[in-house]
């Protein structure tokens, strides 16, 4: 086996195949922390592993990318594997990439985040390398295997970031929605208060919501209208 010095690499000659030890025994990974919101509370999707290593500890959704396929295209089909979830927008948000973080091989992780109303998906709780799946709130997640509470924190942040510079909320809503419930929405992912009159006016000046005409039915207080958001495809806009 031909041997490369540091500097040879860095002066280009370096020889990329399997044999040189630079580049044996490395591997990319997809995560997807799957966020949702429920009675008031912000959850994240958790895996029990069915294989070594960490054989029974809980862990983020992912596994490896194939050669021939995409990040994003792993991503996507790593999720619907390991959960049955289709469909779901994804954001790529960091890369994890320390040495020793997996002990398998040097494991580069690519981790994406996603925002979904849990009552309207059918989870699997078993597949061929995992034995459960539950949600678990954010302040009470478990030591995960890996380095995946460090993703989890991360992912919380970057959550919080996208619900205040986007539309990633409407994915929490299949169609209609009243002020009121938008903004506990907004309140339990941001852990902060609103005004109420400031927080409507707010998000009808930007266009990011419009009345649907509907009003609630069957209740008990003074009916609420319903909105919705004016677009279906995720949007950059700067809210708060």
């Amino acid at each position: 086996m031909i041997k490369y010095s540091y500097n040879q690499f860095i002066r280009g000659e370096e020889n990329m195949d399997a044999s040189n030890p630079l580049y044996e025994n490395q591997c990319i990974h997809v995560e997807v922390v799957v966020f949702t919101v429920d009675e008031g509370k912000v959850k994240t999707l958790l895996l029990q592993r069915g294989v070594g290593p960490f054989l029974g500890e809980w862990i983020v959704p992912g596994g490896v990318v194939f050669n021939n396929e995409s990040i994003d295209e792993a991503a996507v089909r790593e999720l619907e594997e390991k959960t049955g979830l289709k469909k779901v927008f994804i954001k790529q948000f960091y890369a994890f990439g320390e040495v020793n973080r997996d002990p398998r091989m040097r494991m580069v992780s690519v981790a994406y985040l996603a925002l979904i109303d849990m009552h309207k998906v059918d989870l699997q709780h078993m597949t061929l390398k995992t034995m459960d799946s539950k949600w678990c709130d954010i302040g009470d997640i478990p030591k995960l295997a890996f380095d995946h509470n460090q993703i989890c924190d991360r992912a919380l942040e970057e959550l919080r970031h996208y619900v205040i510079n986007s539309n990633i909320v409407k994915d929490l809503f299949y169609k209609q929605f009243t002020m009121p419930e938008l903004q506990r929405v907004y309140e339990t992912i941001l852990d902060r208060k609103f005004d109420r009159r400031n927080f409507r006016r707010k998000l009808l000046s930007l266009g990011l919501v419009e009345k649907t005409g509907g009003i609630e039915e069957n209740s008990s207080h003074r009916p609420a209208e319903y909105y919705r958001f004016v677009k279906d495809e995720y949007e950059e806009i700067d809210i708060f």
